[in-house]
């Protein structure tokens, strides 16, 4: 990338009204994808995010009842969430750290056997910038990943969605084609790289679990409050265009006992209204390849 350039400018602003129609699959009106994101937090450091504040506000290591909250997610809650999803058929990404494959194997072999994408999340839970080197990093997942489910990850969620100038374009050479960072529309968009186009995915900050509950704290019917009222409007603007939804869930956030229904609700609320199309990260970015295609 030319070092004068900075990172927003790679991606020129195109207003909706001027996107060119595009038509999904089944004659569905909302592209709708489901991501589990499975991390690995390390005890021996300070948690990605806290549960509980520490006693007199002093960090102390190592943190077991933060480290805990997230483990209940890995050991119960992620359990709930792939019956919720696999019940219904709904073919769901996991985004995942590399590290995931050594320390919860059992998870990672679990969404193998239901088919779900496996999505680059990084190597171990922790922003992009505070990497030493950060395509060692990207390459290492990408690696493990590969090695675990026997394909290279074509898509990439950057831990907190974080980016610094180099990383388009280190996740392009290590075989990404797809991101999950930009929350930027409804459709994808294209961003040029040396080693060729990458292409964002829609996802969310507003249908993310991790918003709903652990920043603004809502109860657990915010979040099929909030979905419905999204689904319904992009089932509506779908009549004229695409549109793309996308559902952001953690193991130790929504597949507690007291959060999961709402999920399950949700999930048989857009099943049952109609209009929809469950896909994953790649079968989104590629349909949408071969969308601008036709279209020229």
């Amino acid at each position: 990338m030319d070092g004068t350039m900075i990172l927003s400018d790679r991606i020129p602003y195109v207003a909706a009204p001027d996107r060119p129609r595009l038509t999904l699959p089944d004659g569905a009106r909302v592209a709708v994808w489901v991501i589990v994101n499975v991390e690995h937090w390390n005890i021996t450091r300070a948690m990605p995010r806290t549960v509980l504040p520490p006693p007199m506000g002093q960090p102390l290591l190592p943190d077991v009842p933060n480290w805990s909250w997230h483990e209940y997610g890995m050991r119960a809650g992620f359990w709930r969430q792939h019956r919720a999803l696999t019940s219904r058929g709904i073919p769901a990404v996991l985004a995942l750290n590399g590290k995931v494959c050594d320390s919860y194997p059992r998870v990672a072999e679990a969404a193998l056997e239901a088919g779900w994408e496996f999505m680059g999340h990084g190597f171990e839970q922790g922003p992009m910038h505070r990497l030493e080197d950060q395509h060692d990093a990207i390459r290492r997942a990408q690696d493990r990943i590969e090695a675990f489910c026997g394909y290279r990850p074509r898509s990439w969620e950057s831990p907190g969605l974080t980016e610094t100038e180099a990383t388009l374009d280190l996740l392009r050479a290590e075989g990404v084609e797809y991101v999950a960072d930009w929350v930027i529309d409804d459709l994808p968009q294209r961003i040029e790289t040396p080693h060729g186009p990458i292409t964002t995915v829609p996802y969310t900050v507003e249908m993310n679990d991790i918003t709903v509950f652990a920043l603004q704290q809502h109860s657990a019917e915010e979040f099929l409050t909030r979905g419905i009222a999204q689904y319904d409007r992009l089932h509506a603007e779908g009549a004229e265009n695409a549109r793309v939804m996308a559902i952001s869930i953690h193991p130790y956030i929504t597949g507690v006992p007291h959060r999961i229904g709402v999920l399950e609700r949700l999930l048989d609320y857009i099943g049952e209204k109609g209009g929809a199309k469950f896909m994953t990260a790649s079968q989104i970015g590629d349909w949408y390849g071969a969308e601008m295609a036709r279209v020229g």
